[in-house]
């Protein structure tokens, strides 16, 4: 999901689709579609779209455009990739999935976006959703309080300089030794909560002036904390796995790297515009701004990027602490003895150099996730050790009032779409277009009817992010299911929603 701080530059999505879209598309097999090399000059791989043939209605002109734009850049491997999510974004799609020789190839912003690292974790807990449906809005008006959150917002906690250097190098790690959580919280994210590489030098001053007061906040936009219930499983042997069954209560966090990402993205593409040039690197559009791998430029913006990654890492580990003390402040019970332990934490935006295997040989790789998360399946030795036996959790977001889905990475992940899975439900009605025909009011006494408490910081908010601005996500978890990128282990459904 495009994150609060890009609003404005990501959220470009039209809302007309183009009557020969199906036409462009050469049908690979069940849910797989290729844009042929040829669709545009000078593309070096096919385009490839993770999608039903029902959610092929919604994909606009400007998303195809973008998926054939990526299949143009230097060492692209194998495909340019969306997922069934996917909609129109900066340069690359939310919902892009592309890999680039680590050599040969290039990385670029665009592939990112502008909300570095927006992702997502579940926390579980040892509450039933009968133990919750009485206090949901005392509940929700506690985290209201106690997580800052809304455009601009500025943080409980005063970072100084060492403080915030500290969460650019080592995340939630930091964090954590900071006393914003536990030990087994850094096993269960991705990445271990923080990358190797960033560095801090490489921050501009305005980017840092905008991280300090927002470490520790949740944002706008589709930024959220959600209070959920277990309401179907599908894979029981993996849900046991991973801790879970029918009725519990999980905790979602939604959010990212707040003004500093977008800040370090428009900071680099400045000089990355330059870099096309000077590289003599042939783009169709200027948003894909890029260098090649291993150039100054490129590195410079890569370890810049891994400050606002590990960032957010260290963002939503203190979002959860906060969390834990709001639950305990309620339920006048200790969080562990609630057992809120955090299931896992995935990153959307983010680009990582992995090692894959391409026309049968390994090869390092840099991938670029834009709204798509990472689907390890089991076996891989980056899934933590209690999950590793059944494959990564994958959390995907539902939008506000519909259903969100825990999934596991599958043994075909890594073949299929270099280990990525679609990332929540996508939009097919910009922020806009949903304010202009929508009323947040009308929507929130809509979902309060559903029994679903809502707090936001205008009425605003709630319409752009109303249930029908976005796809169904059942048809789009269905796709990655269906594919083998990812199972179905477990469906949730929303009580209490916390937004910006």
């Amino acid at each position: 999901m495009a994150g609060n701080e890009n609003i404005d530059t990501e959220e470009l999505a039209t809302e007309t689709v183009r009557s020969d879209v199906k036409s462009i598309f050469r049908k690979f097999s069940e849910n797989i579609w290729d844009i042929p090399i040829g669709h545009i000059p000078n593309m070096k791989v096919p385009g490839r779209l993770f999608v039903s043939k029902h959610l092929l209605e919604d994909i606009e002109t400007g998303t195809i455009d973008q998926i054939a734009n990526v299949a143009t850049l230097p060492g692209i491997q194998k495909y340019s990739m969306a997922m069934p999510d996917a909609h129109l974004g900066y340069g690359f799609v939310i919902g892009g999935v592309a890999a680039f020789d680590s050599e040969e190839g290039v990385i670029s912003p665009g592939g990112v976006g502008f909300d570095i690292n927006c992702g997502v974790r579940l926390i579980r807990t040892n509450l039933q959703k009968e133990d919750v449906v009485p206090c949901v809005k005392n509940l929700i008006d506690e985290l209201f309080y106690n997580v800052p959150s809304g455009v601009g917002c500025k943080g409980k906690f005063k970072a100084s300089d060492k403080e915030l250097d500290d969460a650019f190098l080592h995340g939630a790690k930091w964090a954590v030794e900071s006393g914003y959580g536990v030990e087994a919280d850094v096993e269960h994210c991705e990445a271990n909560g923080y990358i190797e590489g960033a560095c801090p030098s490489m921050v501009s001053t305005k980017a840092r002036k905008r991280g300090k007061p927002q470490l520790g906040t949740l944002g706008s936009g589709n930024h959220f904390l959600e209070i959920q219930y277990v309401d179907e499983i599908y894979d029981r042997e993996i849900a046991s796995a991973f801790g879970l069954e029918e009725g519990q209560i999980t905790v979602m966090i939604h959010c990212g790297s707040r003004g500093l990402g977008h800040q370090i993205c428009t900071d680099h593409l400045k000089e990355l515009y330059q870099a096309v040039r000077n590289y003599g690197i042939n783009i169709p559009d200027k948003q894909l701004v890029c260098a090649p791998a291993q150039s100054r430029e490129a590195q410079n913006y890569f370890k810049s990027m891994l400050c606002a990654a590990n960032y957010a890492w260290a963002n939503r580990q203190m979002i959860t602490h906060w969390t834990r003390e709001s639950f305990e402040k309620i339920f006048r019970r200790d969080a562990d003895d609630l057992g809120m332990d955090l299931l896992y934490d995935v990153a959307h935006n983010v680009a990582k150099l992995e090692e894959h295997i391409v026309a049968g040989k390994k090869k390092e790789v840099y991938v670029h996730r834009k709204g798509a998360t990472r689907a390890f399946p089991p076996g891989n030795p980056e899934v933590p050790i209690l999950y590793r036996d059944v494959g990564q959790p994958v959390l995907i977001p539902g939008s506000m009032g519909t259903p969100s889905f825990i999934l596991c990475g599958a043994k075909d992940s890594m073949d299929i779409s270099f280990g990525s899975c679609c990332h929540g439900a996508g939009r097919i009605m910009s922020r806009m277009h949903a304010k202009k025909e929508l009323c947040g009011q009308k929507v929130k006494e809509n979902l309060e009817a559903q029994g679903i408490t809502v707090r936001a910081t205008h009425p605003s908010v709630i319409a752009e992010e109303a249930p029908n601005v976005y796809k169904s996500s059942i048809d789009v978890v269905n796709v990655v299911h269906e594919l083998g990128i990812a199972h179905k282990v477990a469906r949730v459904l929303p009580l209490g929603v916390a937004k910006g």
